[in-house]
């Protein structure tokens, strides 16, 4: 854990996008990693900070909550699966660096995925549990419409690069280790580009920003998370694009409260009805529907109205609306309002609060003691 600035610790700014933050680990863990810095605790620490930003930075969830919170938001979170791609990626790259690893037949210029892209929806709660569409824009990279992708300007020739002879990468020995890293001069793809293209400078891609509709199923709760096949960033080299993870954050209901698949509401009723019973009128998702309500009722009792709550997500089932009655005590009593209520309590006695009578015994039993 660090209580250094996780943005800084990497070098990005705090808008980078999932690429950016990807690149920027892989250039830091490579550079302070333990196997390069034997003995370095300095270059130790160094790696454990930046993969430690890394963790967070690339789960969508946690940035989410570190942008909000800063680092105790982290610490609180429970956090999600990773969006951008895992580490595994990552360190294989770093450890062919070092190591060897598999050659990239004819440099670099093999098909990539797209990176996964990862944003936040916020919905109300009724959109929540009826379902929606939402639009939302979503930066990312596309191919090049200049150059398709090759990088170099229309045309603009290619040659071999003369350093790695095409292979994309060169090979230098320490001591008993061979390491492969990426050529210098071409930049890892193996052919020398004459004039880069104008508009991506040689990268194959641009940044856009499009609009896309997202279903949202009915049942959708805060953290749920929806996957949007082939709308994240765009593939290098005609590879295929990266998904889109939509986290969604429900807004809370003035009337509704949510428990799993089951819907709470408080309903205030009267002393009198409470006492005498009747026909209370209650609201529902569809509209507002009538509950009769016994005499004697007391406060806080639930009545339960099965299948009128929130349906599963895969509509395989719906929850119940559960209504917790409050009575409520009449304030700002006129005279004669007072007169009638103190000939009541008179003509009461015990039989009419039961509750009362058992807890007064109660009482005094323990008061004895």
């Amino acid at each position: 854990m660090t209580s250094k600035d996780l943005y800084e610790l990497l070098g990005i700014p705090r808008d980078a996008d999932a690429a950016s933050i990807k690149s920027a680990y892989r250039k830091k863990a490579i550079k302070y990693h333990p196997d390069k810095n034997k003995g370095n605790k300095e270059a130790e620490e160094k790696f454990k900070e930046v993969t430690f930003a890394y963790e967070v930075l690339s789960d969508t969830s946690k940035r989410h909550q570190y942008d909000r919170f800063g680092i105790e938001g982290v610490n609180q979170s429970a956090g999600y699966q990773s969006t951008s791609g895992g580490f595994g990626d990552i360190f294989s790259d770093i450890f062919e660096d070092f190591f060897g690893g598999q050659a990239r037949s004819g440099g670099a210029s093999r098909a990539q995925r797209g990176a996964d892209l990862g944003m936040q929806v916020e919905i109300d709660f009724i959109q929540a549990v009826k379902g929606c569409t939402e639009s939302v824009k979503v930066k990312r990279h596309e191919q090049c419409r200049v150059c398709s992708g090759e990088g170099a300007e229309p045309g603009s020739k290619k040659s071999t690069c003369p350093t790695c002879h095409g292979a994309g990468e060169v090979t230098t020995s320490t001591g008993f280790f061979s390491m492969r890293q990426a050529c210098g001069r071409c930049r890892g793809e193996g052919q020398i580009i004459e004039r880069l293209c104008s508009t991506c400078h040689g990268s194959g891609r641009e940044a856009t920003q499009r609009s896309i509709s997202i279903k949202i199923p009915a049942g959708v709760d805060n953290g749920t998370r929806i996957r949007v096949t082939g709308e994240g960033e765009g593939g290098i080299k005609g590879g295929p694009r990266g998904d889109l993870f939509v986290e969604i954050f429900v807004a809370p209901h003035e009337i509704f409260k949510r428990n799993g698949l089951d819907l709470i509401c408080e309903v205030p009723i009267s002393f009198t009805q409470a006492a005498l019973g009747g026909e209370i009128e209650i609201p529902t998702l569809d509209g507002s529907d009538k509950l009769e309500v016994q005499e004697g009722t007391q406060t806080g009792r639930m009545f339960k109205i099965k299948g009128k709550g929130v349906p599963s997500i895969r509509g395989e089932r719906k929850g119940d609306l559960l209504i917790r009655v409050v009575v409520e005590t009449p304030t700002d009593l006129n005279t004669k309002q007072k007169n009638l209520l103190k000939q009541f309590a008179e003509a009461g006695g015990e039989k009419v609060h039961p509750i009362s009578k058992t807890f007064m015994k109660k009482m005094k039993d323990f008061l004895k003691v």
